[in-house]
């Protein structure tokens, strides 16, 4: 009997191991690592949908990997992720994971999401658009999957290099399935206020282009065709892939056929002599840089750091390579020599001056900049905007340049030294100027471009960035430049958000802003912890209010009132309590008059201000969205008689403000 136990106990210990080793291998197994990204633009071309997600993750059983599939602004935009295949994906249940292939289909519940699941590794990295037994079949008959459309290179606006001569290549670098199967490919390119802009996008030729019903979308290349009755302004169709990446501007383009039968003779005469030419030139041009580093690392002035120095004197607008290098602390045992001029402001943290910064023997030799002087007891702000500022990423035109950092130790006070605008911030503006359209235009896509490159996760050149929230946006931390274009400042309150944060970590960030300018749901303390994107939804119902501001002292809108914050008609002094019962309770927002609906340009930006002050967080459009919108709107109100974009008051204000 004892040995029965004993053998029964040694079955049961055998089972246990058995089952553990099996559970350790189902975890660890290698087919079910997944891609798993964020929404992001896709590279789509001919059946295959190709997504740049550098993050893979183990998915333990019963998860698959899975993509979902949709447009966003006229760009295919692709969800990698990892996914309990018991569960639907959004709304969905998927009968089909078992393939290798991620091959999309369909959602029933909304048409403009397609949906996939694979087993296998990393096998949701590729996304097929149809099975590829089925590209030979109609498209009715194509099983698992959806016959795309017409492949046009989609960037909507944007400037360009392109003088309207010979044949120019599109900026573009977006390529998009067209939505519609009607749909072709599209192009114009126009001057706005003496820039060259340039359009691509997929049109439904049943619909006018710009005014214009597009004629000869047949062809295979996009011949520009200029619009009559309007100087500086073409456009053209085609119906092939990608076709208007190209614009020809030539009367008679080359037929691509011929193309292809000159091409041998064309390259041994032209292009290897170009080439020599291009090798010669960029080494002279590396050579040059090299030298010109040098000259920029040598010292200039006593108690400056090179680095340091290399950005004040470069452009604001402009950023040179090595300035990059100087958004950090500066360890140099001598203090900068700044002297103290005026204080141009105060906030709850620290207070702002504007100093002088010697270049020189002499006191006539210096440069302006801004200097926000911290006391000790706020080290936890300071330390926060420096971070900020030390991302070499962060650096827009669009964004306050920082130049350094002190930790002023005998003084007992931690300095942040940046450039200095005169023009002070957007609410002094506001309040002493009636702008006209164009500075309308100028202000609130700027705003919205320095917003849109806080939030992105990569560099208008396509480095990786990690994305930023403000968390404190109004009018006051926005600084009007020179050129009447908007930055953004005072990251006092800033989060960078890694992928790697916890919805711990992004809970106790804390509820912070300023009541006035705060979304509903950080009034009411419900942000969603766990899709970071909610905390980039609540700075665009932040950017709505300030762009509501801008819009209220344009004179285009007729009688301009005097200027008023965001809800200035509630209390002077707004509280958190009393916004939730306005925002939250009531729904109200800032009152957009009948008179903006008078000008086709305001009326379009009013519709944009609503969307992004949405109570619904998810229903907000993104500050990338609201740039396009912005391009869209200025165009729609282009014409030789418009008259509408004169300033009721000069810009060139000389008050000297930060």
């Amino acid at each position: 009997m004892e040995r029965l136990g004993s053998v029964a106990f040694g079955s049961l210990l055998l089972v246990c191991l058995l089952s553990g080793a099996s559970a350790l291998l189902d975890t660890a197994n290698p087919d079910r690592v997944c891609k798993s990204c964020d929404p992001q633009p896709a590279n789509c071309k001919a059946n295959e949908c190709n997504v740049n997600c550098s993050v893979s993750r183990p998915c333990p059983s019963p998860n698959v990997c899975a993509a979902v599939w949709w447009r966003n602004a006229g760009v295919v935009t692709v969800e990698t992720k990892c996914h309990d295949r018991t569960q639907p994906l959004r709304g969905v249940m998927l009968d089909d994971y078992s393939s290798s292939d991620c091959v999309l289909s369909i959602s029933n519940t909304s048409p403009n999401i397609r949906l996939c699941a694979c087993t296998g590794p990393e096998c949701n990295k590729n996304i097929l658009l149809e099975k590829p037994d089925d590209r030979t079949l109609p498209t009715s008959e194509a099983i698992g999957g959806f016959r795309p459309h017409q492949l046009c290179r989609f960037c909507d606006r944007d400037f360009t290099v392109c003088n309207a001569t010979g044949v120019c290549k599109s900026s573009c670098n977006l390529s998009s399935i067209c939505e519609n199967p009607r749909e072709v490919c599209a192009s114009a390119w126009w001057r706005n206020n003496g820039s060259p802009i340039m359009e691509t996008v997929c049109h439904n030729p049943a619909v006018r282009f710009h005014g214009q019903y597009l004629t000869d979308y047949n062809n295979s290349v996009c011949k520009m065709k200029q619009v009559k009755g309007m100087e500086d302004f073409y456009i053209c169709s085609c119906n092939a892939e990608e076709c208007n990446d190209r614009l020809y501007f030539t009367d008679v383009p080359l037929d691509p056929r011929d193309l292809e039968k000159t091409l041998p003779p064309l390259l041994l005469v032209t292009v290897v002599p170009v080439l020599i030419a291009v090798v010669v030139l960029l080494s002279a041009v590396y050579y040059y840089r090299v030298f010109h580093q040098q000259n920029l690392k040598a010292p200039k002035t006593k108690g400056i750091d090179s680095e340091t120095c290399a950005i004040i004197m470069s452009d604001d607008d402009r950023s040179d390579s090595n300035s990059a290098n100087a958004n950090s602390l500066n360890h140099n045992t001598e203090l900068l020599p700044i002297q103290l001029d005026a204080i141009v402001g105060k906030g709850r943290f620290a207070e702002v001056y504007r100093a002088k910064l010697k270049q020189g023997a002499t006191d006539e030799s210096f440069q302006m900049v801004a200097v926000k002087i911290f006391p000790y007891e706020e080290y936890a702000s300071w330390k926060t905007e420096w971070e900020i500022f030390s991302d070499a990423e962060l650096r827009h035109e669009n964004v306050l340049q920082f130049l350094t950092a002190e930790d002023r130790k005998m003084e007992r006070r931690y300095w942040l030294i940046t450039a200095y605008h005169e023009r002070g911030n957007l609410q002094e503006f506001l309040t002493q100027h009636v702008i006209g359209w164009d500075e309308l235009c100028r202000l609130g896509m700027s705003l919205a471009r320095g917003v849109a490159h806080l939030h992105a996760d990569r560099t208008p050149c396509g480095r990786p960035k990690v994305a930023i929230v403000h968390r404190d946006l109004k009018s006051v931390n926005v600084l009007v430049k020179s050129d009447l274009s908007c930055c953004l400042c005072d990251f006092g309150l800033s989060l960078r958000l890694h992928n790697s944060m916890t919805p711990e970590e992004l809970a106790n960030s804390g509820q912070v802003g300023t009541a006035r300018y705060m979304a509903p749901e950080v009034l009411e303390s419900r942000m969603d912890l766990e899709n970071i994107e909610s905390f980039k939804q609540a700075d665009v119902y932040s950017m709505a209010l300030v762009l509501w501001e801008i819009t209220s002292r344009c004179s285009a809108i007729g009688d301009v009132r005097e200027y008023e914050p965001p809800f200035g008609k509630l209390k002077d002094h707004l509280c958190v309590e009393s916004m939730k019962d306005d925002v939250i309770r009531d729904q109200l927002r800032p009152e957009i008059p009948a008179s903006w609906t008078n000008h086709t340009g305001v009326h379009l930006l009013s519709s944009t201000i609503e969307e992004c002050w949405d109570h619904e967080p998810e229903a907000r459009v993104t500050a990338q969205c609201v740039v396009e919108r912005f391009g869209e709107i200025s165009s729609a109100v282009i014409s030789p008689l418009d008259t509408d974009t004169k300033s009721a008051q000069d810009s060139g204000n000389d008050e000297e403000e930060i």
